[in-house]
């Protein structure tokens, strides 16, 4: 829903006629917003739910965690609006490459049998539509972000640093602080989906959307800092050694927000800002738009600091020389 959220309204804004599927019977977005229940990766619920229905556009962002989202899954999707549709969005990931720095769109993306689900699903996804574009004219975009932050943020990643700022919690910062991350401001997001929608020269590509720059862990706490116009102890602590006392990228022992610290992936996004003519806001700023919708809207709730009590005591065992 984050995504989707933001283009929902977006397209309202922009008076268009909207729909929207999904699994649950309600929806937030009042009696303008029509629904259809199904089950995307179901494809006789599919078949049954979009029978006779026509839409100039689909915009394609729904991965179900739970189960994974096949590239077989997508491709019975796409396939039930061949030769009456007008541009099929699809939201992808850079996790598609696997890995590695600096990736350019027509850089290889994952192989069938990778060992990342998620990559794999990803990658399988973007090669189904593409095979449908050369064999059939389909119009498939695809975009690849990186993380995506800002205004009402599911995943506990900008929040999770925020939180600990207000109790008054130290940030511990894996390694020397170096690796890299590139990040994606939803809104940006929303605003490279509607533009693969218009412009004719994006269908059957591929387009990288993120911030140009990427950024060092180091950096991206300095960041959240700033936006919070407040100032906090860093401790930094090999990643290994949060490892071994239990840490984990995924939780539920966080050290560095959910899924933050992961091996790097950046991409360079010229082809988007020549094609999409995509202009990406300013880091600093999407960081306090996110920081204001959560001072504003984010749920205070009960945090057990107990493992980050641990890794606490073992920096302080650190600097004592024991």
């Amino acid at each position: 829903m984050f995504i989707g959220r933001e283009l929902v309204a977006r397209l309202l804004k922009d008076g268009h006629d909207v729909t929207i599927l999904h699994r649950k019977e309600t929806h937030p977005f009042g009696a303008k917003v029509k629904q259809i229940a199904a089950d995307r990766n179901d494809t006789p619920s599919m078949q049954a739910a979009l029978t006779g229905r026509a839409f100039d556009a689909v915009f394609d962002n729904v991965y179900d965690w739970e189960r994974g989202t096949t590239g077989a899954n997508v491709d019975a999707t796409a396939r039930m609006f061949l030769d009456r549709i007008h541009r099929y969005v699809f939201v992808s990931s850079v996790a598609a490459y696997g890995g590695g720095l600096n990736h350019y769109e027509g850089d290889g993306l994952v192989d069938d049998r990778h060992a990342d689900l998620y990559a794999r699903n990803k990658a399988m996804s973007e090669r189904a539509l593409f095979r449908l574009h050369q064999r059939y004219g389909f119009p498939a975009v695809t975009l690849r972000p990186p993380f995506v932050y800002g205004p009402g943020n599911p995943y506990y990643r900008e929040h999770f640093f925020w939180d600990r700022l207000r109790d008054g919690r130290p940030w511990f910062l894996p390694g020397d602080g170096r690796r890299l991350m590139q990040f994606v401001f939803v809104r940006d997001l929303v605003a490279a989906a509607l533009a693969a929608m218009e412009e004719p020269a994006a269908v059957g590509h591929a387009f990288n959307v993120a911030h140009a720059r990427s950024t060092t862990q180091a950096e991206l706490l300095e960041s959240l800092a700033k936006a919070a116009g407040r100032n906090t102890r860093v401790i930094r602590m090999p990643r290994e050694l949060m490892q071994r006392m239990g840490g984990h990228p995924m939780g539920p022992k966080l050290y560095f927000g959910h899924y933050y610290d992961l091996p790097p992936i950046t991409t360079m996004i010229a082809k988007a800002q020549r094609v999409l003519k995509f202009k990406p806001l300013d880091f600093a700023e999407g960081l306090q738009a996110s920081y204001k919708w959560w001072k504003a809207h984010g749920q205070r709730k009960d945090i057990d600091y107990s493992f980050e009590d641990q890794l606490l005591a073992r920096a302080r065992m650190g600097e004592s020389g024991l």
